[in-house]
């Protein structure tokens, strides 16, 4: 059967692969909760016969806030299959960023996971007038809970109505409304069709080298399109998927799963890289030596064997001596790991590709369903430093101010209530535009060199990329956040939060007594150190975009604290606005 509505994956699934016990499943009371296709269906169906005894109705919005669990399938397959659309939310959001979406998506039912989020929100549902119920999918007294929901599909089972809804869902019909959070303003509602997403993993299809033996573990949140996509391309294959507990326990996930492909974001893989590097310089002795000769050989990796033959060989010893230990911390298996999300530093591409860990990284946007463009594993199909080719079906060009647009099947319908800014978007002829800056490589690679919006003139009239900037200096081991400031300024400065995890080995090693992170930021030596690091990166621009003026920061960027979006983009606006004073100092 042809897949052409998100819930087709089910039947098709069970059609073409053979039985399995794990077609998803989840970590509950310690032990993994496994679902076969039929266990999965039927709870499915349930479910959407539990939305018929409500009345849900087509086109009604139905919410889910979950971190990544099965029943988040469970809750999806059924919305869509009773022909009404999926909003979901981030688990981490603003409560006033919850009420509006909430509101301004006119949401009749809401899922909810847990105690922990019902505690955020509890006190805002009542003021939301068009919610009718709210269910969770662990016991509180003051909500139903999902299995009252499947009772309630079971006493009234009517598969004939169920048929008649899903059979005249179209391909082209509204399926989900994702509100990207944004770094400015109230988050913007992105609507998606199932063909806008089925587009998209259909021509992603190629990529995994891997049968339907192949498992997956998922720990990127759901509610962002990029994990989703992912998630309905394991179904499409065939994989099993195993959704991580959290990212705390991601890699003792990993040894115990020993996935075949993890989708992630850079972040993970910098901190896999951390630890490595801590673990390192535990070692003692011969060890040790052998340790940071194969990073350092890692490091230098080029594709195709361009290094030459000697490389190749020291490659292959080091494989024996180092590299499968990197390979056994993340399951054994010659894992193929997507990156996406934000810009993933060569290095680590490099380091890992070397050691056995295919990293692809990719391109796109909530807009896009989500790729644009992805490295792979066909001959010069990966390019270090690149987003890769485009998918096929996919037209880019770069616009005269060097935009990156888009066209396809792929791109969305438009935002949810904001016709103008749908006009904004996308032109009468389809071009959707991506607000990136970007350039095609001779051998038809994408490369991303900065966002539109985040250009700024210095006072001497000199136009200032921030992100390329940003993201070379984080190649830098010390640096794990950094943001480029000086709009009408003389000059480019930064603010700096350093990688406190590489910090305290550095200082471990140099016999400096490590005490808190605010004293060490202040210290001459360390500062003297990051005066080394500015140095060597700056070489890499001109005078004008070079950092003249920085400071160290002593706490984190994270979501919860603000200066960043769920996919680690900067929120410049707070930023500055946090950090006023400090960047005035850097100019003074």
């Amino acid at each position: 059967m042809e897949v052409t509505r998100i819930f087709d994956l089910l039947p098709y699934h069970e059609s073409k692969f053979k039985p399995k016990d794990d077609v998803v499943a989840s970590k509950e009371n310690g032990e993994w909760a496994k679902y076969s296709i039929k266990q999965y269906r039927e709870i499915v169906d349930n479910i959407s016969y539990g939305f018929l005894a409500l009345g849900v109705q087509p086109g009604d919005k139905i919410a889910q806030i979950s971190s990544n669990r099965v029943e988040w399938n469970f809750v999806d397959m059924a919305i869509l299959q009773v022909g009404a659309v999926h909003v979901p939310i981030y688990p981490t959001i603003s409560e006033s960023d919850y009420k509006y979406i909430l509101t301004h998506a006119e949401v009749t039912y809401v899922f909810i996971s847990g105690q922990e989020l019902l505690r955020k929100i509890d006190h805002i549902l009542p003021e939301i007038t068009n919610i009718k119920g709210i269910f969770t999918y662990k016991d509180h007294h003051e909500h139903k809970h999902l299995n009252e929901l499947i009772d309630l599909g079971k006493q009234n089972a009517n598969k004939a109505l169920l048929e008649s809804r899903k059979s005249v869902v179209k391909p082209d019909e509204l399926a989900t409304i994702i509100y990207t959070s944004g770094t400015t303003g109230n988050p913007k509602g992105v609507m998606l069709s199932h063909h806008n997403i089925i587009s998209d993993f259909k021509v992603c299809a190629y990529i995994p080298p891997f049968g339907e033996e192949a498992k997956a573990v998922s720990y990127l949140p759901l509610c962002h399109v990029y994990e989703r996509m992912l998630n309905y391309l394991y179904h499409y294959l065939g994989f099993s998927i195993y959704y991580a507990e959290n990212l705390g326990t991601i890699t003792d996930n990993m040894k115990d799963v020993k996935p075949d492909i993890l989708s992630t974001v850079p972040r993970l893989l910098e901190k896999i890289y951390d630890k490595l590097f801590a673990t390192g310089h535990k070692l003692t002795g011969a060890k040790r030596w052998i340790f940071f000769w194969a990073l350092h050989l890692a490091l230098r990796y080029e594709l195709n064997g361009a290094n030459g033959w000697f490389y190749e060989l020291k490659r292959k010893l080091y494989d024996k001596l180092v590299y499968t230990k990197w390979r056994d911390a993340l399951g054994g298996k010659h894992l193929l790991v997507v990156s996406g999300g934000a810009a993933l530093q060569p290095r680590l591409a490099r380091m890992f590709t070397c050691a056995g860990i295919n990293v692809l990284e990719g391109y796109g946007l909530t807009e896009t369903s989500p790729v644009i463009s992805v490295n792979d594993l066909t001959p010069n199909g990966t390019k270090f430093g690149t987003v890769g080719k485009m998918l096929k079906g996919v037209e880019v060009k770069i616009a005269e101010d060097g935009e990156i647009l888009c066209k396809g099947p792929n791109v969305m319908l438009g935002y949810f209530k904001e016709p103008a800014m749908t006009s904004e978007a996308i032109e009468a002829d389809g071009w959707f535009h991506t607000g990136d800056l970007g350039r095609i490589e001779p051998e038809g690679h994408l490369k991303i060199t900065g966002r539109k919006k985040e250009l700024f003139k210095t006072s001497f009239g000199k136009y200032i990329s921030p992100q390329p900037i940003e993201d070379t200096f984080k190649e830098s081991l010390f640096i794990d956040q950094l943001v480029v400031v000086g709009e009408n300024r003389k000059f480019a400065g930064a603010l700096i939060v350093p990688d406190f995890t590489f910090l305290r080995s550095y200082c471990t090693v140099k016999e400096i007594p490590y005490t808190t992170n605010t004293e060490m930021i202040n210290l001459p030596r360390i500062r003297k150190r990051f005066q080394t690091e500015v140095n060597k990166y700056n070489k890499c621009f001109g005078d004008t975009e070079k950092i003249k003026s920085w400071d160290l920061l002593d706490t984190e960027w994270t979501f919860d604290t603000g200066e960043i979006t769920p996919t680690m983009k900067l929120k410049r606006n707070i930023i500055t606005k946090k950090y006023e004073d400090k960047i005035a100092k850097l100019f003074e």
